[in-house]
């Protein structure tokens, strides 16, 4: 009987877990750690490998790291899990790495995915890497400055991990074709510019990268000597690309900064690319068209307060629609937003205002502009001296309504741009009225 190229008698596992390297020679990418001279290849070459924490998105490598730094320091090597290790068995294998630590046995603690680790399990660790019982290794997708406990952060050094480039991935996929681990006894034929698409469409994952390889593979054989990998099946193993992106991890806020930046700069093509980017990975609109309303007045302002009607408008129309139909809405004021003139008066006014605030949080309110209900109240001078602009033929009075040690500041400084030249016009003609109005007192 024939027998497929998965039989148990060929080869056994996942492509990507048969070519996982067993030297660092081996290992495909990150040479800004791993070249001669680099800090990381000389811990490993000395044989002093501190705890550590590797930072990347994944299939770049974080785990096969850890194992190779193991078998290159023969270290006893645990893979802890944070689905299902709780901390009665996160200590457990903790004490027995302190008897082995007596016995002059080293141990490596590879936790991968430490950012699913709750504190309590985290802090389980925490004592054992002071002592030096153990030598943690974490891998994580997330930023560790948010994920990871301040106290066992301090006592890890961090290496980021980058998504591996598309040569590196095409010297992965080539390996694995001609290495006896990939596809023994097995013709295959693949042209150089199927596997570029291969590459492309991995996104610096090596996993995906292997994974799709296997898939086309296995879909091209033709017996169990051939495969032959066509266009065509390329096409189909790559349809429905799977963009980056966790809706709460940092990607997530990677994306909204882009987003926001580039309205800010007024660049409308790379804003609504963004704005993409997000809502196709699955982003929920209504947090876009939030954070596209705070834009609108952080960022425009006065200089056109048409643009927050429109956000609002936008996150209104998100509601009543949801996707996909909502998203021609989100490009409207996004792309509004974008070209619209700006201005942050109203960001600086309202963070000058708070510093003063917190500052004074006990100043009390002027006599004057308290109002008055009781008899009580007027006696001790609430609302005296207060002046109901709309009595004045101008509607102005030169009333002073902040606490006497910020009188005269200013906090809203309107700029020249857009309609805000306008409101700036304005406010300097209502202060230079009541200027004069108050030196006519004085006089």
């Amino acid at each position: 009987m024939e027998q497929s190229l998965f039989d148990k008698d060929t080869v056994q596992g996942p492509l990507a877990d048969r070519m996982r390297p067993v030297t660092l020679e081996e290992y495909c990418g990150q040479k800004h750690l791993l070249a001669e001279g680099k800090i990381l290849r000389g811990m490993i070459d000395r044989d002093e490998v501190q705890s550590m924490i590797f930072w990347g998105p994944p299939g770049v490598g974080k785990t096969t790291l850890a194992r190779l730094i193991a078998r290159s320091t023969k270290a006893n090597f645990i893979i802890f899990s944070a689905v299902t290790s709780g901390i009665k068995e996160i200590r457990n294998v903790m004490n027995q790495a302190e008897v082995n630590r007596n016995l002059g046995e080293k141990t490596i603690v590879f936790v991968d995915e430490i950012h699913r680790f709750n504190k309590a399990q985290q802090d389980a660790f925490l004592p054992f890497v002071e002592k030096g019982s153990i030598t943690l290794i974490g891998a994580t997708t997330e930023n560790p400055s948010f994920e990871i406990n301040s106290a066992l952060l301090s006592r890890c050094r961090v290496f980021v991990l980058n998504a591996l480039t598309i040569e590196d991935i095409l010297t992965l996929l080539k390996n694995a074709l001609h290495d006896e681990r990939g596809f023994p006894s097995l013709e295959i034929e693949i042209e150089d510019s199927l596997l570029e698409m291969i590459a492309v469409y991995a996104n610096g994952d090596a996993r995906t990268a292997l994974n799709t390889l296997e898939i086309a593979v296995l879909n091209g054989q033709t017996d169990s000597m051939h495969s032959v990998v066509t266009r065509e099946i390329i096409e189909q193993c790559i349809t429905g690309k799977a963009l980056l992106y966790d809706k709460n991890g940092e990607e997530h806020y990677n994306l909204i900064s882009a987003l926001h930046k580039s309205m800010r700069n007024s660049d409308a093509d790379a804003a609504v690319y963004w704005l993409a980017r997000m809502l196709e990975a699955g982003e929920d609109p209504l947090y876009v068209a939030r954070r596209v309303v705070r834009f609108a007045s952080e960022d425009i302002g006065m200089a056109d307060s048409r643009a927050l009607q429109i956000a609002v408008a936008a996150y209104q129309s998100c509601q009543f629609l949801g996707m996909p139909e909502c998203s021609v809405h989100l490009t409207h004021a996004v792309v509004f937003c974008s070209l619209s003139p700006k201005s942050n008066a109203l960001y600086k006014a309202y963070e000058a205002a708070k510093e003063d605030a917190l500052k004074m949080l006990s100043e009390p309110v002027p006599l004057q502009i308290r109002n008055a209900p009781t008899g009580l109240m007027k006696e001790l001078g609430y609302s005296e001296g207060y002046q109901y602009a709309h009595d004045y033929e101008e509607h102005l009075t030169d009333l002073v309504c902040l606490p006497p040690s910020l009188e005269g500041r200013k906090y809203y400084n309107p700029t020249t741009q857009g309609v805000e030249k306008r409101v700036k016009e304005r406010k300097e003609a209502i202060e230079a009225w009541k200027e004069k109005k108050r030196n006519s007192h004085s006089g």
